[in-house]
């Protein structure tokens, strides 16, 4: 049985918050794990079942747990990923509070020193591995999610290729914002922000071990992408003025 301290604050939903996290972070639970039932902890902590509640409800909001129905239901220990942080970017981004520029230059900034360490590391397993992406890109897609996952794989395996964690953590969690601003704007045909071989400069420079090569063929293909991705936020900008103009009018 885990050492869980009683709670004697008034506030005692947050103190069973910020232990049950602590437990989460040092791995005293790990991801998959099924936390014990309200009623167990309620006895550990020596609190309400409610206050327990309001805990693990803080902790789903906090991506630290995710809570499933039936038979085997309950708040189950989620794999702490960078999902939370680009979720929230989205909301900023439709609020108008992140634009296509300001995350454009995040990509430029890091994505070219990505690519040059990914070089610099690259692997002859990890290079099968980008090869294998970027060819699977090819063949034609029926939907933006599709798309989008095709697309975003070499990115995700360059900055795993380039071990620096951190730096993957936070790259990974752009280009998953940028994922979901493409499904937000919705293109149609669904490849036309990213066509097919797209990626193929940019993956014969890592291939063929140039790693200056490499950041600077990353740095052009962060500027055309960021070119296309400008013009369909305009286009969709300019579709939702004219829904809002025509649902003022039928009104």
């Amino acid at each position: 049985m885990l050492d869980f301290k009683p709670i004697k604050q008034p506030r005692v939903s947050e103190e069973v918050f910020k232990q049950l996290k602590g437990a989460v972070l040092s791995s005293e639970f790990k991801a998959g794990d099924k936390l014990p039932p309200e009623r167990e902890l309620a006895e550990q902590f020596q609190v309400s079942r409610i206050a327990i509640r309001e805990a693990i409800r803080s902790l789903e909001n906090s991506g630290f747990v995710e809570i499933r129905q039936g038979a085997t239901g309950g708040a189950y220990v989620t794999d702490l990923t960078f999902e939370q942080l680009a979720g929230a970017c989205l909301d900023l981004f439709l609020a108008n509070k992140i634009s296509i520029h300001e995350l454009h230059q995040v990509r430029i900034l890091m994505e070219p020193e990505v690519a040059r360490l990914a070089t610099l590391n690259a692997t002859p397993e990890s290079k099968q591995r980008l090869r294998e992406a970027f060819e699977a890109e090819c063949p034609p897609v029926a939907t933006v999610k599709e798309d989008v996952a095709l697309g975003t794989k070499v990115h995700f395996i360059l900055a795993e290729m380039c071990g620096n964690r951190f730096l993957e953590a936070i790259v990974n969690s752009v280009i998953k914002l940028n994922a979901n601003i493409i499904e937000e704007l919705n293109p149609d045909p669904p490849n036309s922000i990213h066509p097919p071989g797209m990626h193929g400069p940019l993956v014969e420079a890592v291939l063929s071990g140039d790693p200056e090569a490499a950041a600077e063929v990353m740095r052009n293909h962060a500027i055309a992408f960021y070119d296309n991705l400008n013009r369909l936020e305009k286009e969709y900008r300019e579709r939702k003025d004219l829904e809002i103009a025509d649902a003022r009018s039928d009104n």
